[in-house]
């Protein structure tokens, strides 16, 4: 697979800023936004309000509270991964779909130097809260898990799972230091480590 087809087989869903579609999946989509940029501390219902072209006083309607509307983020960005996956099982192999996965991640690399990893960002900071989002937002991450555990599991390794935290592991790690260092360069020299990698694993 070349890296043009890898990149365009799981260029990853991203909400709509066309402003079409209903007021409640314009609020989601722009808090999916808005929380990626400037963190869940920092953004009032204000900042989403005024993304997603919805008056301020509508957004009450859909959501009572700041935290409602966190909730919903995480299911969207639990449906945009089920969407990722479904596009990526329809590559022939296990070893070319976690490769077409890197190439996705190295694809964002510019967002990711200026913002950091679309969920990981999210998760890190509902974690270091005490009211139980952080463990609403693990079920994306367990998701991206198990999937990858999946691949690695159908090329015939009885270690998958370890294999699994060590891809998934390995780029929450490089998102960190891109974002850290503001270099996309080293998302897609790291990108390539994990794809020679994979290769040897599947024995290419």
């Amino acid at each position: 697979m070349t890296d043009s087809e890898s990149a365009a087989a799981v260029e990853a869903p991203r909400p709509s800023r066309s402003g079409r579609g209903g007021k409640r999946e314009r609020l989601v989509n722009a808090a999916v936004q808005v929380f990626h940029e400037q963190g869940v501390e920092k953004t009032t219902l204000g900042d989403i309000a005024r993304v997603a072209d919805v008056p301020l006083g509508n957004v009450y309607y859909y959501f009572k509270t700041k935290d409602q509307l966190v909730e919903a983020t995480v299911d969207a960005h639990c449906d945009q991964l089920g969407t990722l996956t479904a596009q990526l099982d329809r590559l022939p192999d296990p070893a070319a779909r976690l490769e077409a996965l890197v190439a996705g991640w190295v694809e964002q690399r510019e967002t990711a130097a200026r913002f950091g990893c679309p969920f990981g960002t999210l998760a890190t900071e509902l974690d270091k809260r005490d009211d139980g989002l952080g463990q609403v937002a693990a079920k994306v991450m367990r998701a991206l898990l198990d999937w990858v555990e999946s691949q690695f599991a159908q090329l015939g390794r009885s270690d998958a799972p370890a294999l699994a935290i060590e891809l998934v592991g390995a780029y929450q790690g490089m998102s960190v230091l891109t974002h850290t260092l503001r270099d996309p360069g080293l998302m897609a020299a790291q990108g390539e480590r994990l794809q020679s990698w994979i290769d040897g694993i599947a024995g290419r």
